[in-house]
């Protein structure tokens, strides 16, 4: 009887090593894959950061608002603020690019300052595309350095057509996030 059941043990312990060898076997190149197609994703979209930084470096010529308007950026709408907290600014809107619906880090169809005695402050840009225009060349909202445009109907506050947005505080930190429409760190106080 002992016989048989160490018998028994070492034919159960064979199978399941074998068992726990094919898993290892099956699913290694899985996790693998599945490594790989992080990696890949990772170098595919920039990250957040990345995207921060691209909008610095494409658009620190604006820093002198004078530089701005000379592009062909013009203020619109005055100082946009939150009616509960936060603000936007002014944005200075560039109305070639607003045509245009190419996605470029360096060419944000808004530059948002905000005012302070006088002195314009860069704090930030705005991607806006018209969503028609968008959508009957595209079948998804952009995106940009993995950053999925927000959708803004119409009719709307600003009294335009329905578009798409994405804001990058690229110039001032928002403690609510870099792609967050309101930063509670501008203030249209001072203007």
């Amino acid at each position: 009887m002992t016989t048989r059941i160490t018998s028994l043990i070492g034919k159960s312990t064979t199978s399941i090593l074998r068992l726990a060898l094919l898993s290892s076997l099956v699913t290694a190149p899985l996790f693998a894959a599945d490594n790989a197609a992080t990696k890949h994703s990772t170098h595919e979209q920039p990250s957040p950061a990345t995207l921060v930084q691209l909008v610095r470096d494409g658009t620190k010529k604006y820093i002198d608002v004078n530089n701005a308007t000379a592009a062909g950026y013009g203020p619109f709408l005055g100082c946009v603020t939150g009616t509960d907290h936060g603000a936007m600014g002014i944005h200075y809107v560039n109305g070639t690019l607003l045509g245009n619906l190419t996605l470029d880090p360096s060419q944000p169809q808004a530059l948002i300052y905000e005012p302070n005695n006088g002195k314009m402050t860069l704090v930030g840009v705005e991607f806006i595309l018209d969503s028609a225009s968008w959508l009957a060349a595209n079948p998804a909202p952009p995106v940009l350095g993995g950053q999925v445009f927000n959708f803004v109907g119409a009719p709307n506050r600003f009294n335009i057509n329905s578009f798409f947005e994405l804001h990058v505080w690229a110039w001032r930190d928002n403690p609510q996030g870099a792609y967050v429409d309101w930063n509670n760190g501008v203030t249209c106080e001072d203007q």
